[in-house]
């Protein structure tokens, strides 16, 4: 059974990270058999931050490339190389900084690193969606339409989620946790905190006529 770490939250608060919730759960007789992360965009564009093209100007060294500066919210400008014909100052883009492993479309990841290109200095990379695993155009570098801050994370732009998946190897006997809900009550009775259990009232229920009556005797101890 595959549990979903970001929805137990709509029920139960959690505190644990992941692992640790897996062996809360393994505890309660939930045995956790693997955690898998889960990334709407592989590698999360982690290390990917907006930025602002401040100047563009030919590489003095080659026809195709240009040199840029780049503001990403640091102490000072970056100086990226870039290969893209349509980058031009003002742009609102999509920076790796260097030690950021970006995830292309196509292709094995890599680390962008401090690099000379044709003699000039280069400390980043402005890129373009099919290098970053967010599409397959590679025509040009994205160009954002964006009020966010200079060095916001891109992932926050582009609305990335993350969650991890749990797998749970459920018994027989344990029908009653076959259910997120199901399983937040466990975490509930380990960690004694409150349950928010999803509200119901859009499910209207038909009149119906019960051919046999249900008497509760004593509600206190049945309290439906």
């Amino acid at each position: 059974m595959k549990i979903s770490y970001n929805w137990l939250k709509e029920y139960i608060d959690i505190t644990e990270t992941p692992e640790e919730l897996g062996q809360v759960l393994t505890s309660t007789g939930l045995e956790v058999e693997s955690i898998t992360p889960f990334e709407t965009v592989k590698g999360g564009l982690k290390g990917l931050v907006i930025g602002e093209v401040l100047t563009c100007q030919k590489h003095p060294n080659a026809d195709k490339l240009s040199l840029t500066t780049v503001d990403v919210g640091g102490d000072r400008p970056l100086p990226i190389v870039c290969g893209a014909p349509n980058v031009a100052a003002g742009q609102r883009v999509v920076v790796a900084v260097p030690g950021t492993t970006i995830y292309p479309t196509k292709g094995e990841p890599f680390t962008i690193k401090l690099a000379k290109i044709r003699g000039e200095q280069s400390e980043g990379m402005i890129c373009a969606e099919d290098e970053v695993g967010l599409g397959e155009g590679h025509q040009g570098i994205m160009v954002l339409n964006t009020h966010l801050a200079n060095g916001t994370p891109a992932a926050q732009y582009f609305n990335v989620q993350s969650d991890h998946v749990f797998e749970i190897g459920l018994t027989p006997n344990r029908v009653d946790a076959a259910s997120h809900v199901g399983v937040a009550r466990d975490i509930r009775a380990a960690k004694d905190r409150p349950l928010r259990l999803p509200p119901v009232d859009s499910f209207k229920v038909q009149k119906v006529t019960r051919p046999i009556p249900v008497i509760v005797e004593n509600a206190e101890a049945c309290p439906r």
